[in-house]
């Protein structure tokens, strides 16, 4: 995005449409087609409508047999509302495959890696191989600087991978942090190894179909992933998911990705496997109350009051960047908390920064919103604050409601995530 031709023609773009109709999931027309996965040519023959991300084309929604894959903008329910549903029900009920290949991905090995990452980790990486570690990156003031997974390959050798469009700036945020002299190498691999995850609680039955490996609880328990064959390649698989179900993320060379691609579709054939977009991912992602670094979490919010503490281990032996802001503020109490808010009317749309109304006051706005298809009506994350302090017997003796165009509308609150509060389904 620093080529000079590109920034011609999207600046070219962004300044004509200034001060046009900023629609829901305006996509840009100019600068296309730059950035492409392995099996894009696939995807379009199965009816995807493609988004621009960071110069990737990537699947939103898929159009059936005899519908165009075009946008027809509106702030109501646009044209794809149902078709993206339907993936979404697919999803949680039966089985979907998703093409996330433009996710960023490092490799960070040497024998201070270990010790590097615990520093700038605010969870601890001092795993077993195998082992998955979701963790935010944090600043000297305890804010999030990158929200991601870190997976321990081998003893000095672990695999980050973070979304596509902080693919430049988680990479140099590491680097700074590598001390002069350290034994430590960081090589962006994105390029190099595509993803596609199988999600759904059927996933295990078509992955089943193409590896004899074990993808039983016991012998591939949720959060550790494994080199495994699958069909003609060998992938890594490991067992996490963005989108709240049982699932695997499947990394691989790039070109091995059409192959995979091809007999996972036929493997998933008799469970009638979807294909799904973006749309559907950040729908069942909302649902899950699973965060977005950028639209619900940034510099400027710490893991306690975006209600990841979880993700924060105080307790290891290194003391990481925030450490101390953190526990100043844990001492001191929150002001303000991330939480989830569903709509009684199933009818209005929310897509965000729609604010926020307790008792009959301006408490916040949403940071991201969807319209959750399992859940009913539309739902969103986003900050609450209290001056006096935020407590959860506060939080839930409001009254809220969700403005949207000039017009309130009640709704329900919740700190935990209203779908699947346990998280009982990722481990089926």
């Amino acid at each position: 995005q620093n080529n000079a031709m590109y920034l011609r023609d999207r600046v070219t773009e962004s300044l004509g449409n200034l001060y046009a109709m900023h629609w829901p999931f305006l996509q840009p027309e100019t600068a296309r087609h730059v950035r492409k996965s392995a099996i894009h040519d696939r995807l379009l023959d199965h009816g995807a409508c493609f988004g621009e991300t960071a110069g990737w084309e990537r699947p939103n929604w898929f159009a059936p047999v005899g519908v165009k894959p075009i946008y027809e903008y509106s702030y109501g329910r646009q044209n794809w509302f149902e078709y993206s549903a339907q993936e979404h029900k697919a999803c949680r009920e039966n089985v979907a495959l998703f093409d996330q290949s433009s996710f960023a991905k490092y490799v960070f090995q040497g024998r201070d890696a270990e010790q590097i990452l615990n520093k700038v980790c605010a969870n601890n990486v001092s795993v077993p191989m195998g082992k998955v570690v979701y963790t935010p990156w944090l600043n000297d003031q305890g804010g999030i600087e990158a929200d991601l997974t870190i997976t321990r390959l081998e003893e000095e050798k672990f695999l980050i991978v973070t979304s596509c469009t902080q693919q430049t700036r988680d990479y140099y945020w590491l680097k700074s942090h590598i001390p002069t002299g350290a034994h430590a190498m960081l090589t962006d691999v994105t390029s190099g190894y595509a993803m596609l995850g199988l999600m759904g609680p059927n996933s295990r039955h078509v992955i089943t179909r193409l590896s004899n490996s074990d993808f039983s609880n016991e012998a591939f328990p949720f959060a550790t992933s494994q080199l495994i064959e699958l069909g003609y390649a060998q992938v890594r698989a490991s067992r996490i998911t963005y989108m709240g179900e049982l699932g695997w993320e499947l990394y691989m060379p790039v070109e091995f990705l059409p192959s995979v691609f091809d007999d996972l579709m036929q493997a998933g054939g008799d469970y009638k496997l979807q294909l799904a977009g973006y749309h559907a991912l950040n729908s069942l992602r909302i649902e899950k109350a699973f965060k977005h670094w950028g639209h619900d979490i940034a510099v400027e919010d710490t893991p306690l009051e975006a209600g990841l503490g979880f993700a924060v281990a105080f307790d290891k032996n290194e003391e990481f960047i925030g450490r101390d802001a953190l526990l100043r503020q844990k001492e001191s109490g929150l002001k303000r908390r991330m939480v989830q808010f569903l709509l009684d009317d199933p009818e209005p749309m929310m897509y965000h920064e729609e604010p926020i109304w307790r008792n009959g006051q301006i408490v916040g706005s949403t940071t991201s919103a969807m319209y959750g298809h399992t859940l009913g009506a539309c739902v969103a994350l986003g900050f609450i604050e209290n001056q006096k302090g935020i407590t959860t017997d506060w939080i839930k003796s409001g009254r809220y409601e969700i403005e949207i165009a000039c017009k309130k509308y009640p709704a329900r609150v919740s700190i935990s995530p209203l779908y699947d509060p346990k998280s009982k389904r990722t481990k089926l």
